[in-house]
């Protein structure tokens, strides 16, 4: 069996069924996001629209794209055509181009709020205060064409497990009072190759898995 399906079938029989497993393919070339396809994977990540736009046309139509890395205001149009779901929707500005050019396209496009739980200042994210006044705002129908699907989020690139547990618990404490007031709330995506184990104890039901499937890159 080739080793990207091995990896693949090794995260799978380790994780709950309850826990979306995205492949992220960035840097990756076709003929890997083909072979992992071929093996049963759907779900695949990207963190660059360059590179998402090149490999979308390329590969299978049912494939289910997550656009997972820091999203431009300009670079929006490109992809909300195809794009299944955008984790990183960091700021309010952001959110309005999306919903504006969702419109065009005359559909609800599936994002992600993403929270600030690192103590990184490379970190992207917005703060709960933030989050609260865009829900609210998502509440009165201000943004009519898109769903927000959940939370994402990137815990401190530490070994310290107890502050990644720490940050993650976080995360899945606001994820829980989000839900009450938002049923449709379903993605709480967070958890990459290095700690998604400690990710899915804290309550991650998406994670975003890269070098454990397809190598270091």
């Amino acid at each position: 069996m080739n080793i990207i399906c091995q990896n693949l079938q090794k995260i799978k029989q380790n994780i709950p069924r309850t826990v979306s497993l995205i492949a992220v393919s960035k840097t990756k070339p076709v003929i890997d996001i083909q072979t992992a396809y071929d093996c049963g994977q759907r779900h695949f990540g990207e963190n660059k629209v360059q590179e998402l736009i090149a490999k979308q046309p390329l590969l299978p139509e049912d494939i289910k794209w997550h656009m997972i890395g820091h999203l431009q205001r300009n670079k929006v149009k490109y992809i909300v055509a195809f794009v299944y779901l955008i984790h990183g929707v960091d700021n309010l500005k952001l959110l309005k181009e999306i919903d504006k050019q969702a419109r065009k396209h005359n559909k609800k496009l599936n994002i992600l709020l993403q929270i600030k739980i690192a103590r990184e200042e490379t970190k992207f994210g917005m703060d709960e205060a933030m989050s609260d006044d865009i829900l609210q705002q998502y509440k009165n129908q201000t943004f009519t064409h898109v769903q927000i699907k959940g939370l994402m989020g990137m815990a401190t690139n530490t070994t310290d497990k107890e502050q990644i547990a720490g940050e993650f618990a976080y995360l899945h404490q606001l994820f829980e009072k989000y839900k009450k007031q938002f049923p449709e709330f379903e993605y709480l995506s967070m958890g990459m190759s290095g700690d998604y184990r400690i990710a899915i104890e804290n309550g991650s039901n998406m994670i975003r898995i890269g070098s454990a499937i397809f190598g270091a890159r």
